[in-house]
């Protein structure tokens, strides 16, 4: 079993998945409600905005749509996306291009448990936290 984050955005679907697309690389591909099959029962206002977005690198699956339900889109802080790094250049180029244009929660600093970590709320304001464990289980 997986779970994969899946965000919903208000019209920026393609500008915040291009951003983060930027910031952790991997391979975006993006769908159009005009493009789908449901483009005849949707008004055409909406044919440019993205029923599904995914960007893929490795093991991370990153999900989004525009779709907003009725009740419109409410942004919490219940919700965090936590990014497992694989070197410390890889957590320091990620905090801070996420960083551009938000706002830093928890400067990235050596922890307790042996990692570098970090955490902030990007220019769209989704929570991400940063970890790069810097200990290697040493198995029995």
């Amino acid at each position: 079993m997986q779970i994969n984050p899946y965000l919903t955005f208000n019209g920026n679907c393609r500008e915040a998945m291009t951003f983060y697309n930027d910031c952790l690389g991997g391979t975006l591909t993006l769908q159009t409600i005009g493009e789908s099959p449901i483009s005849e029962k949707i008004p055409g206002t909406m044919k440019n905005a993205i029923l599904q977005a995914t960007l893929k690198k490795g093991a991370l699956v990153l999900l989004a749509t525009d779709m907003v339900n009725g009740r419109g889109l409410k942004k919490g802080n219940s919700v965090s996306l936590l990014l497992e790094c694989s070197s410390e250049e890889e957590i320091r180029r990620v905090y801070y291009k996420l960083s551009e244009g938000g706002k830093t929660v928890h400067r990235l600093e050596e922890t307790f448990w042996g990692a570098l970590f970090g955490g902030l709320t990007d220019k769209y304001g989704n929570q991400w936290l940063l970890n790069y464990n810097r200990v290697v289980s040493q198995g029995p």
